[in-house]
């Protein structure tokens, strides 16, 4: 009786922390600008499809409103966590909405400070 062995698949499960997160824009005027805006921040990756936007990141990263209401051409307050989730179809990571930013952590230990989690100290 012979054994069989898999093979070295490129879509094979790998569940190790990929220090990554990440958001789906869509692809129409405001996801543009907001992927142009994001293109800025160090280690964050774009990679536009003819139906969205990709926007990568290592660790962490920060959609500050105030930055793309600017760059959209509106006043300050215009772009929101409300006009985040509308252009946004899907993400990876933890999301943190704050009043004037959307942060993406790679990690939700990262994150915690934020959620008011007391989580315990690694070693």
């Amino acid at each position: 009786m012979s054994t069989a062995t898999a093979s070295n698949s490129p879509y094979a499960s790998n569940n190790s922390a990929s220090g990554r997160c990440g958001v789906t824009l869509m692809n129409n005027q405001v996801g543009v600008v907001v992927a142009e805006v994001m293109r800025k921040q160090e280690g964050v990756t774009i990679t536009p499809l003819p139906s969205m936007i990709r926007v990568d990141a290592d660790n962490r990263m920060d959609f500050v409103y105030a930055d793309i209401s600017e760059a959209l051409g509106e006043e300050d307050d215009w772009f929101d966590s409300a006009q985040f989730e509308e252009n946004m179809s899907t993400h990876y990571g933890k999301m943190i909405h704050e009043d004037d930013r959307t942060i993406m952590f790679a990690s939700p230990e990262d994150a915690a400070e934020y959620l008011g989690w007391d989580l315990p100290i690694r070693n």
